[in-house]
């Protein structure tokens, strides 16, 4: 679980988080959404830790950021995995090398203890065998699918998504979102996705917040969020066609 209380945090005199309560919850899947410029971003990077807010506090399963020991905010990075907007797998390496390189940063594993957990996360999400391809080599898909790989072969207590979902096709993105969320529930992780994707929200939003010029404007599941009337959130949701024709139908009981 992680707490934010009266989260704010600014960049030369613009104030860009202006005071933000909200908790994530541990084995769910925790949105969050808005246009660009409300905030998603930095309020991603205050939660890592890569941003220093001036007021309020970040806690870790209880314990405020700020407390952490260099130690523990050590120990802390190990826990925590991170899914890259576009994947960033490093192009030089191959798929294994890549799964493999957060074991090197964070672990005295030996190469074959290491190779064991990479074939088994690979296993996981579906990439048994692809070992020793090389990104160029694999679809957009399966990129993505070995930067999940990588994010959780530390067995995090937290997972990371930014846009998970970016330039992939409607089907392969269902596919990311669905293995995000199972990974989520089985290993019991605390995960935050920033995204746009209306259909990862009608998917697999089991916690969404709503963010706003810096503001929660918003908070609840996938199922309050089409049945809001809170004309903040619908006319972000209901922006596209596709969406308005959702909420017709949804308005008239179809």
């Amino acid at each position: 679980m992680i707490e934010v209380e009266n989260l704010k945090k600014g960049f030369k005199g613009e104030q860009i988080l202006k005071g933000i309560n909200y908790t994530f919850e541990r084995g769910k899947t925790n949105l969050i959404i808005g246009q660009s410029g409300s905030g998603k971003s930095v309020f991603l990077k205050c939660m890592l830790g890569l941003f220093k807010p001036e007021e309020g506090t970040i806690k870790y399963d209880g314990k405020p950021y700020s407390n952490f020991s260099d130690e523990e905010q050590r120990e802390l990075r190990k826990d925590i995995g991170m899914l890259f907007q576009g994947g960033a797998l490093f192009d030089s390496m191959t798929v294994a090398e890549n799964v493999m390189f957060p074991l090197k940063m964070f672990t005295k594993q030996k190469k074959k203890e290491s190779m064991a957990r990479v074939r088994e996360v690979l296993d996981r999400v579906n990439l048994e065998g692809a070992e020793d391809k090389m990104p160029s080599e694999i679809s957009g898909g399966m990129q993505k699918r070995v930067a999940i790989a990588r994010a959780i072969v530390n067995e995090p207590k937290y997972l990371f998504c930014d846009e998970p979902n970016s330039g992939l096709d409607p089907t392969t993105a269902t596919v990311i979102d669905k293995l995000i969320q199972k990974i989520t529930h089985e290993n019991q992780i605390t995960t935050v996705i920033i995204t746009h994707d209306m259909n990862s929200v009608l998917e697999i939003g089991e916690r969404i917040a709503f963010l706003k010029e810096g503001l929660l404007a918003w908070k609840g599941t996938k199922d309050e969020i089409f049945q809001t009337d809170d004309e903040t959130v619908t006319d972000f949701v209901y922006s596209s066609d596709l969406f308005k024709k959702v909420r017709e139908a949804q308005l008239k009981g179809y």
